[in-house]
């Protein structure tokens, strides 16, 4: 089995388990980013596929970070009611969070090693993106499993002596 092959399984295994968590998920914005993060997959998947069929390919520049923002905003009252995670739920970003790092080592590992300019930007492309998929997992991991120190970090109010009220 080559890199791309390996990519494409990685690719559809991911998308499959976030589409999965995103039924589980008790809360509105954590369905959401799964799901969105699942689209993101699936674009993966489609370059790869090119790839792979040896198209030409075009490397869209797309922020999963920008993404997920627009999520937060649309949703921003319903992010702000306090749900209990499940140990089910924050299961699933665990699990998220490690599948990201091992699509992070294995897409460093193929961009050092690519036969062609094309498959190098790309996997290097796709290191980007899910190191921002990983760190999106991340914070709302940190989130939904310590939601007041959460806000203190994401506020800074006492890390950089800021008041909220001034």
């Amino acid at each position: 089995m080559n890199a791309i092959d390996i990519a494409i399984k990685m690719e559809t295994d991911a998308i499959n388990f976030y589409k999965t968590a995103s039924e589980k998920v008790n809360h509105l914005v954590g369905k959401k980013m799964f799901l969105t993060i699942a689209e993101d997959e699936k674009r993966h998947l489609d370059m790869l596929t090119q790839i792979f069929k040896g198209l030409d390919l075009t490397i869209l520049d797309v922020s999963p970070m920008n993404n997920i923002k627009t999520v937060f905003e649309e949703m921003k009252d319903e992010m702000m009611e306090r749900v209990e995670a499940t140990q089910d739920e924050l299961e699933a970003f665990r699990i998220a969070m490690d599948m990201e790092k091992k699509g992070i080592t294995f897409y460093k590992k193929e961009a050092l090693e690519a036969g062609t300019n094309k498959e190098k930007a790309l996997f290097e492309r796709l290191v980007h993106e899910e190191e921002q998929h990983y760190n999106i997992f991340a914070n709302t991991y940190f989130f939904l499993s310590d939601t007041g120190n959460w806000f203190m970090g994401e506020e800074h109010t006492i890390f950089d002596g800021g008041t909220p009220w001034a």
